[in-house]
């Protein structure tokens, strides 16, 4: 999703409009799975809330970053979330803190300071575009959490909370794009079609997962996005995400924090 959303952009289609277009299309592709598994509507305005948060807010933010930062620079920061999401875990759920956890925080805080010391960016990469992959990654943390505890005690199945979600983060889109007075062009839709078409599959994933695991374990192994977001833009976007050895450090470190967390979770 984070490397299809970079052709679009490219286009000069605005970020926030870019949003709410990836949002739509995610969002029918989970009618299917919805169908599949029944509506039961006890409960859904919970996730409702959560959207607003996750992809209401953090796609926002994480499609300025890719616009401002690329998508693997997106990628790398975005898999900081497990950080936040154990340390939202050890403050509210009151878990226990180690030396394993600590090391893999360690190890993700080094991979982001590669990052940032990272020489030789290509030019469109911009440090604001590397602080809205921070929020998002914020974000996203939060979401989860909330997602894991809603989880625990609904008869609403997973595809329909995805879907709720997203209908929410659609919302939130819309009434940013309203409120800015920010132009969607009807030309730019099809473009964002393929990245909403992951983003959505991905969601119904993400909360499969979260209504088995818990978030120290599903977080961690979501954040290999990373590696993936990396190896793909070196594949398909070449030269103009000047993918080097900082760059790959910095996104082996974050996964190796993340995965080190989940492994003593």
């Amino acid at each position: 999703m984070t490397v299809l959303l970079r052709a679009p952009l490219a286009r000069g289609t605005a970020p926030a409009a870019g949003a709410l277009l990836t949002v739509v299309p995610a969002l029918l592709v989970t009618i299917p799975f919805v169908a599949a598994t029944g509506v039961h509507l006890g409960g859904l305005w919970l996730f409702a809330l959560a959207g607003l948060l996750g992809p209401g807010l953090s796609q926002l933010l994480f499609t300025f970053a890719v616009r401002d930062a690329g998508p693997s620079r997106t990628s790398v920061v975005a898999g900081t979330a497990p950080l936040f999401a154990v340390a939202i875990a050890l403050v509210f759920l009151n878990e226990p803190l180690d030396a394993a956890l600590l090391l893999g925080a360690l190890s993700i805080v080094a991979g982001g300071a590669v990052l940032a010391r990272e020489r030789g960016r290509p030019e469109h990469v911009k440090r604001i575009g590397l602080a809205f992959a921070l929020g998002a990654a914020l974000v996203f943390a939060t979401r989860d959490n909330l997602v894991r505890w809603l989880s625990g005690d609904t008869h609403v199945s997973a595809p329909l909370a995805a879907a709720t979600t997203l209908a929410a983060g659609a919302l939130v889109g819309a009434a940013y794009l309203a409120i800015s007075r920010t132009p969607v062009r009807v030309r730019a839709i099809g473009g964002f079609v393929p990245a909403g078409i992951c983003f959505g599959l991905s969601y119904v994933c993400l909360f499969e997962a979260y209504y088995r695991g818990k978030v120290t374990v599903v977080s961690p192994i979501v954040a290999t996005e990373s590696l993936w977001g990396v190896t793909l833009s070196a594949l398909l976007l070449g030269r103009h995400e000047l993918v080097g050895r900082r760059l790959v450090a910095g996104a082996l470190l974050v996964v190796a924090g993340g995965m080190l967390i989940g492994a003593v979770r």
